[in-house]
Parts: C-alpha cells; sequence; structure tokens
C-alpha cells in the first residue's frame, strides 16, 4: 500500500496554477507505476521512496518545476550543466516531459536498480576528495562574530566544506562578500549551508 504524506497535498497547494497539475500527474504516475512509494518531504520537496531508498522527486519553483530520478544518472547519463534540477530541465508544461509510457519505464528501472543493491553514479566518489582551505577574508569574518565562531568549531568537515564551496564558487568578489555576509549570520545562528531546504 502507498504511503501519502499530506504534506505533499499542501505542498502542490501553495504552488503556482501551472504547476500544480504537473505535480499532481507526476505524483499519480509514481504511484501507479510503485504503489509501495512512500511519500516524505526532503530538503523542502517531495521525495518518492521504495524500499526505504529514494527512488524520485519533484520540486515546484515560480516559473518552471523539475522531476528527477534518484538514479537518473544510471539511466539516461549525466545532465547537461546549468539544465535545472532533475533530469528533464525546467517543466513549464506537461509536454516538456517524456510521454507516461516512458517515464514509466524509467521509473520501473530506477526501482530494479534499487532492487538490484545499486548506489547511484552520482553518489559514487571517483576520487578522494581534495582538503579545501578556508579562505582568510571567511575566516575573518567567522573569528569577528564570537556566536559564528563557536558554531564554527562544532561543524562537522561536511558542513564546513558546504560553505567553502559556496563561497569559493562566487565568480565576483562583491558576490564572494555578500556569501561571505550571509555565511557568518547563518552560521551564528546555528545554520548549515542547506538549512532552507529542509
Amino acid at each position: 500500500m502507498p504511503t501519502i504524506d499530506t504534506r505533499v497535498d499542501d505542498y502542490i497547494a501553495r504552488q503556482a496554477d501551472f504547476a500544480q497539475p504537473i505535480l499532481t500527474h507526476v505524483r499519480a504516475l509514481v504511484h501507479s507505476v510503485c504503489p509501495d512509494t512512500a511519500e516524505v518531504i526532503k530538503w523542502g520537496m517531495p521525495f518518492f521512496t521504495y524500499r526505504g531508498k529514494n527512488l524520485c522527486q519533484m520540486a515546484a519553483f515560480k516559473a518552471h518545476m523539475s522531476f528527477g530520478l534518484w538514479h537518473g544518472s544510471d539511466l539516461l547519463g549525466p545532465k547537461e550543466a546549468g539544465s535545472g534540477m532533475g533530469q528533464f530541465g525546467r517543466i513549464m508544461a506537461l509536454g516538456d516531459l517524456p510521454d507516461d509510457a516512458a517515464l514509466k519505464e524509467l521509473i520501473g528501472k530506477a526501482m530494479a536498480l534499487i532492487d538490484a543493491g545499486q548506489t547511484p553514479a552520482r553518489m559514487k566518489r571517483k576520487e578522494p576528495r581534495t582538503h579545501l582551505s578556508v579562505g582568510p577574508e571567511f575566516l575573518a569574518a567567522i573569528k569577528a562574530s564570537p556566536a559564528a565562531t563557536k558554531v564554527w568549531a562544532g561543524f562537522s568537515p561536511g558542513k564546513i566544506r558546504d560553505y567553502v564551496e559556496w563561497i569559493g564558487e562566487a565568480k565576483r568578489a562583491e558576490t564572494r562578500d555578500k556569501r561571505i555576509a550571509e555565511a557568518v549570520g547563518w552560521i551564528a545562528e546555528g545554520k548549515d549551508r542547506n538549512w532552507k531546504y529542509r
């Protein structure tokens, strides 16, 4: 039996008019292929799990929505950079998705990969991560805030990396400085980099 999460109903109801029928259609399609799916909210968006593993997820934004398979890279290959979240780019109408038969086939294949115990390709590290150093401007800003300093000292390496990578991705000095200021404020409140997505 499927496990319905009423938070998914609430999520869909909050979205733009164009997105609601697409989200509703995708939700019904996933349930039709995977009757045992369980709905959950992760990182602020609806996920569908199968045998306790992530199967797929959907999300809505102001002008588009997205749908992605957790094993999407295994089934469709790596996605293009800048194409949006999920494997199907920015979806603004049902016609932007593959037809139902193709989607059902992909969901079925994703379930088979879960049954086989396969780890999604995007989660397999090819080489160990290199050490990232905290930039001097970021470190000075953290040290200038006693609350941020205390929280930062207790952060795991992964949480530190999330902030360092985000700040390091800034292409302009103004963007970097803005991100540093935001980061220090969030850290002082005890928030990790991805707090908004939960």
